[in-house]
């Protein structure tokens, strides 16, 4: 097993490493905790350092700002950061922010609520670190979009930057500037992200 080592990523290919079940990758993950973990379609195994705490503080705002909507609206469910998904192309992905409907979280059984969740959700929010490439953001963004995901923001503080992507657009609408709001149209009625707390 050679590891591939791109931007603070390093990538484990193996076929033991690909032959986990979603249990047995839930517990290597809890093993591992000092590092984020990712899986993707092609059961690859990615290992990414901790956030610096600019990404993380941004992460985090974002995520006040969607709990404090949902605990008015009792709409659905939202996660941080460590909360995993078992995607339909058998990925595991880790958004820094997350929102899902309460129908989706009815179909999940009790035991399963304490792993990480089969399902997409329908808001997903990625924040760029210094040390992240935007296109691999942006490639994992669209990937979000392919299994199911609604509505996903990719976040890019240094340059006040925001991609709204939306299934069936081609392309991302870019919005230029922090001064702005996102609406969370359809999928999160009357919630609005104010950017500007992100500075």
């Amino acid at each position: 097993m050679r590891p591939t080592i791109t931007e603070d990523v390093i990538t484990l290919r193996s076929p033991v490493l690909a032959g986990m079940t979603d249990d047995e990758f839930f517990d290597f993950c809890r093993l591992n905790t000092t590092v984020h973990i990712e899986r993707t379609a092609e059961q690859e195994i990615l290992l990414m350092s901790p956030a610096g705490f600019e990404s993380s503080s941004v992460s985090g705002e974002v995520y006040f700002q969607l709990s404090a909507w949902n605990k008015q609206s009792r709409l659905g469910k939202v996660g941080e950061s460590s909360a995993g998904y078992i995607l339909p192309d058998s990925s595991v992905l880790s958004p820094d922010a997350s929102w899902f409907s309460l129908p989706q979280w009815e179909q999940v059984d009790k035991e399963q609520r304490r792993k990480f969740l089969p399902l997409c959700p329908e808001l997903v929010v990625e924040v760029k670190s210094p040390s992240d490439r935007l296109k691999t953001l942006q490639a994992k963004m669209l990937d979000w979009l392919r299994n199911g995901a609604q509505l996903a923001w990719l976040l890019v503080p240094e340059t006040e930057t925001a991609y709204l992507y939306r299934p069936g657009q081609p392309e991302p609408e870019v919005m230029q500037g922090f001064d702005h709001e996102l609406s969370g149209e359809a999928v999160l009625p009357g919630f609005r992200l104010r950017l500007a707390e992100l500075r």
